[in-house]
């Protein structure tokens, strides 16, 4: 936390209050240094996880991507097994840049990702929560948490805010403390079915935000920076994600892939 400057006696204590939040307690602040760049030689999570969704490009630039799922019976050494056919996706219209993740941030020199730039996060990620329009009684058979996208459903962009990259419903927000957002069910079939992932989880104002495993557009093209499939394929992760399984996400271009492999104990 941010130490609170002197604030002259003739300040209320209302004032006071205001002025502890805007330093910086609960808030994002769009004056947080950048941390310094990393990329971690071995991710721990990745031994422990039985379910592994893979999305590959070919370069950095390339829009097109191969997903395929993957898992095992047990965590550690235990060989993986290929569930299904890979099958095509797209990522953002620029191609991947490194994001923020259980791998650390990136490399110097090579992209990254930041708000608003169209690239995909590049990287190892957790698996936040599943969303939709549906009801939850349609979805009963999830093992992974839903949340059901209404009305006042958003995800918020401003990096000025508290709740920078995260889906809030605005109705159960109180000070609604941004001035950008995405309303969830205005984007329509895109996002009638997605997962969320966990990219940036700490909130650095403008590494990206809300970034979503979600239903394609007819034409395919690229994203702002998620990552899309057909709703065909979506509904098959759905069924298969397991919470319990500590499922996990890889996207990377596909010679950093082979690059990392041995390292981060890749399939």
């Amino acid at each position: 936390m941010r130490p609170i400057k002197l604030i002259p006696t003739a300040l209320s204590l209302t004032a006071l209050i205001v002025q502890f939040f805007l330093s910086g307690a609960g808030y994002a602040s769009s004056s947080r240094p950048n941390p310094p760049i990393v990329l971690h030689h071995s991710i721990p999570q990745i031994r422990s996880c039985r379910q592994l969704i893979v999305v590959t490009t070919k370069s950095w630039n390339d829009v097109r991507a191969s997903v395929e799922f993957l898992e095992r019976t047990q965590a550690g050494e235990t060989p993986w097994r290929k569930v299904g056919e890979r099958f095509p996706g797209v990522v953002g219209k620029h191609g991947f840049g490194w994001g923020i993740g259980l791998h650390g941030n990136g490399e110097k020199g090579a992209p990254t990702k930041k708000e608003g730039d169209q690239r995909s996060p590049a990287g190892v990620f957790k698996l936040y929560s599943v969303f939709g329009t549906a009801g939850p009684a349609q979805v009963s058979f999830l093992r992974f948490p839903y949340e059901q996208v209404g009305p006042s459903t958003e995800a918020i962009d401003d990096p000025r805010s508290r709740y920078y990259n995260r889906i809030v419903s605005r109705e159960r927000v109180k000070y609604r403390d941004w001035s950008t957002s995405e309303s969830m069910l205005a984007v329509g079939g895109r996002y009638r079915l997605g997962v969320m992932l966990e990219h940036n989880w700490s909130q650095i104002p403008g590494s990206g935000s809300c970034i979503f495993f979600h239903v394609w557009d007819s034409d395919r093209d690229g994203t702002a920076g998620c990552t899309a499939v057909s709703l065909v394929n979506l509904e098959r992760l759905i069924h298969w994600l397991d919470a319990e399984k500590c499922p996990l996400i890889v996207q990377l271009p596909k010679t950093e892939y082979l690059r990392l492999k041995q390292s981060w104990k890749l399939p």
